[in-house]
């Protein structure tokens, strides 16, 4: 459960990276947690999406790519009658390198993907830390609850059996982090929480010594320690 090793060029973050793109490696865990939990991937392409710039720009310097910005509108997925607008960034990669194949593979099947479309991480499980907050930044919601004063982390994705695979590795973590069963969201998919008052020591973990690495998104780590902030100054009486 380590990060990798930045190297710096005065004040700028290089990201260390391995040659091979499925390399046990705290970027590549990272890389395939976005993937998996707001990404898709095909026989020619790999896509995945973040509402954080230098996140995407993170992902980019990993795996090479296109990146593309635009401003969206989307429902949520705890209630599809509230829309929410933001930006969304999209690294595409394998439509502009034919010749070099999909991260220089000749399909999906040689990515950790197999054919039914379930991701196989065990070269990364060296790396479950960056690999869950990768996952947590591509499928997951932070969020201050006011009514209670606590802080939620919640996961939310169409395929099951990645959130079941989420919940061992939350289970696996060196803190206590119990989590909720799966429910059924709106709109279609599935969702489950990690305990409230597990959520702070959960959170410190998942983020600790991200800025030594860059392998982090800054605006939900900045949400994460404001909620923290706000639940740890929280009075009952308040309106």
């Amino acid at each position: 459960m380590s990060d990798a090793d930045p190297t710096a060029d005065g004040d700028a973050l290089e990201i260390a990276i391995p040659s091979d793109p499925l390399a046990g490696h705290p970027a590549t865990a990272y890389f395939w947690g976005h993937v998996a939990g707001s990404g898709d991937v095909t026989d020619d392409r790999i896509e995945v999406v973040t509402n954080d710039e230098e996140s995407a720009q993170v992902l980019a310097a990993i795996a090479g790519g296109n990146l593309e910005h635009e401003t969206t509108t989307r429902e949520y997925a705890h209630d599809t009658s509230i829309t929410r607008t933001e930006d969304e960034y999209t690294l595409s990669i394998g439509e502009s390198d034919d010749e070099a194949g999909l991260l220089g593979r000749n399909s999906a099947l040689s990515l950790p993907v197999d054919g039914r479309g379930n991701y196989r991480f065990g070269a990364f499980s060296s790396h479950d830390r960056e690999l869950l907050r990768g996952l947590l930044e591509g499928c997951g919601t932070i969020c201050f609850k006011s009514s209670s004063g606590t802080v939620g982390i919640s996961f939310v994705h169409d395929d099951e059996a990645l959130l079941e695979f989420v919940q061992k590795l939350i289970a696996a973590c060196p803190v206590d982090a119990p989590t909720g069963d799966l429910s059924a969201t709106s709109s279609g998919g599935y969702w489950f929480g990690v305990d409230d008052d597990a959520v702070p020591e959960f959170g410190t973990w998942l983020y600790e010594h991200c800025e030594e690495t860059g392998l982090f998104a800054p605006s939900r780590h900045r949400k994460l320690e404001r909620s923290i902030e706000q639940a740890s100054a929280y009075d009952g009486d308040q309106p």
